[in-house]
């Protein structure tokens, strides 16, 4: 990036919710740690090459401990003899004061989602490098724009299409045709990084360096944008973004402009990621191969179960059998199955030793064929990631600038009850946009959705985003009126049981939908085999149904 073209500021976004977990693990070891350490190996590399050129730099870097990675970065800097100015964000760190905020115990980190102002207040101070803790993705833009054009609270649709540009640079290639559901269409084998252009008015436009791979298009943002969200009101510390005010034009080849976006005010909370250890865990992956997979599962379940004393049995156990196997196949693997033994429980030693144990000894006495991917190993712990939401008044926001002068920054000063925060299956009606005209009735064909429809998922927590958009105004028609919640249960039986919202944004001739509680606990819990719901739409996209020979 810092060699492609010239920049203004280069971003970095180190922080997913699993990410948060582990820096609570180091800094449990070491209380000095709690920081993305590969960040200070990059600036070892280019943080000469950075100022050579003028770059400013913003990083969510610090995690959980930022102070600490803006001093690591000033010695660092004296080390190479390159005169930087650090400053970094604090106050996101709700751990100490968690009985004060009325926060659950047994927490390993409690961080509040903090906005752009503070990153603002950094790089209006001086700051060549900001490193801050627990930021939304997107103020790692929007602070840099609030800097330059000097927005104010006030300049809500100007922030809003900042915070979209920023939601479309956070997962890096992902907006440049990487995890893109139309990837035979571009050459996506070294796609390249996105920029954005910004403006003053919010409006960008989203492009890459000359000569990088990949492709920015009208697909690959909307794709982008869908990405773990959920309805048309994008809460945020700064703004509420309205998806639904997105417009996308492709000016040029690679080059899609943002306009349109409008903003309101956001919530008087702030979202707080909060991460425990949940217990333990361990898995047993048995081979099935050739002629009677179920009952050979059958088989391992029963014997499993007569095996392991009562005393010793976990508070969960889930089987899980995938059937990888083909019949009359022309290799061993092609022939198998998996099943898949996962157990949880709060003591580490009921998915440990007695549960391999169990397992490994059924090998000579077991279905014929027996054996395992891997020897049972003792197990190991997992976290769980839930949100909660504290009144951002609460919440100390500090810019700590070069010169080590600490800035208060104050909440919003305008706030709105936010409207998305409703139970997984109620959508206020003012929310909702209207269906468009149906397709006329016509032939069709049975065919996989993925020939007409692109789709990108993702995790929030224990719940699972998956968005679907058309390409044209009549895969739009048919989509809308297609593509219903009874529908989605029909066609992903996971969800059957499951609350499922779905969102129509019609600019992005899309459908959005939250499946609350798919994914269990979380990504650290691994409770299904997708454990970050990343394939979910690639599942669905394979699915069959009746389309249109209009559309195909």
């Amino acid at each position: 990036m810092l060699t492609g073209g010239p920049l203004d500021v280069l971003t970095g976004d180190y922080l997913a919710e699993l990410t948060m977990l582990i820096l609570a693990r180091d800094r449990l070891k070491d209380p000095s740690l709690g920081y993305a350490r590969t960040f200070l190996r990059q600036m070892e590399e280019c943080l000469g090459l950075a100022r050579d050129r003028g770059v400013r730099i913003v990083v969510n870097a610090g995690g959980l401990n930022p102070a600490r990675l803006a001093e690591q970065l000033r010695e660092l800097a004296r080390h190479l003899g390159v005169p930087t100015a650090v400053a970094h964000v604090e106050g996101d760190d709700l751990l100490p004061r968690r009985a004060e905020l009325g926060l659950p115990e047994g927490l390993l980190a409690a961080n509040a989602y903090l906005g752009g102002f503070g990153i603002a207040a950094c790089l209006a101070g001086g700051a060549d490098v900001v490193v801050t803790g627990r930021v939304t993705d997107a103020a790692l833009v929007a602070g840099p724009a609030i800097a330059h054009f000097g927005w104010t609270p006030e300049d809500l649709d100007a922030l809003a299409g900042a915070v979209v540009a920023g939601h479309v640079l956070e997962c890096g290639a992902q907006a440049t045709g990487g995890n893109y559901a139309f990837f035979r269409e571009h050459d996506v084998d070294h796609p390249g990084f996105p920029l954005a252009e910004l403006h003053p008015d919010g409006s960008s436009v989203i492009t890459k360096h000359p000569g990088t791979g990949g492709a920015v298009t009208v697909g690959t943002v909307t794709a982008q944008l869908l990405y773990e969200t959920g309805g048309p009101h994008y809460l945020g510390p700064d703004v509420t973004a309205r998806l639904d005010t997105v417009r996308l034009t492709e000016e040029a080849p690679d080059r899609v402009r943002i306009d349109g976006v409008r903003g309101e005010a956001p919530p008087p909370t702030l979202k707080v990621g909060l991460n425990r250890l949940g217990g333990h865990r361990n898995e047993v992956v048995f081979v099935l191969t050739g002629l009677d997979i179920e009952a050979k599962s059958a088989l391992v379940q029963r014997q499993f179960a007569a095996a392991l004393p009562p005393e010793a049995r976990p508070a969960e156990l889930r089987w899980t059998l995938a059937r990888t196997d083909h019949p009359d196949a022309d290799t061993e693997e092609a022939a198998s199955a998996l099943l898949r033994l996962t157990a949880r429980d709060r003591d580490p030693a009921r998915v440990g030793r007695e549960l391999g144990k169990a397992a490994v000894e059924l090998g000579l006495a077991g279905y014929p064929g027996f054996h395992l991917t891997a020897p049972p190993g003792p197990g190991a712990p997992y976290g769980v990631f839930t949100a909660a939401r504290v009144d951002a008044k609460l919440v100390e926001h500090t810019a700590v600038l070069p010169d080590g002068r600490r800035i208060a920054v104050p909440p919003a000063p305008v706030t709105s009850q936010p409207v998305d925060t409703h139970p997984a299956d109620i959508q206020p009606a003012d929310t909702q946009a209207e269906l468009p005209d149906p397709l006329p009735p016509g032939p069709t064909r049975r065919a996989p959705l993925g020939l007409l429809l692109g789709a990108r998922s993702g995790d929030k927590g224990g719940d699972a985003n998956l968005g679907v958009w058309a390409r044209s105004e009549d895969g739009w028609r048919w989509l809308a009126h297609t593509l219903t919640v009874p529908k989605l249960r029909e066609l992903l039986p996971e969800t059957a049981e499951l609350p499922v919202t779905r969102h129509l944004l019609p600019h992005l001739r899309a459908v959005n939908f939250t499946l609350t509680g798919l994914l269990g606990e979380g990504v650290a819990a691994q409770h299904r085999f997708d454990p970050q719901a990343k394939a979910l739409g690639e599942w669905l996209r394979s699915r069959h149904l009746d389309i249109p020979e209009v559309l195909l």
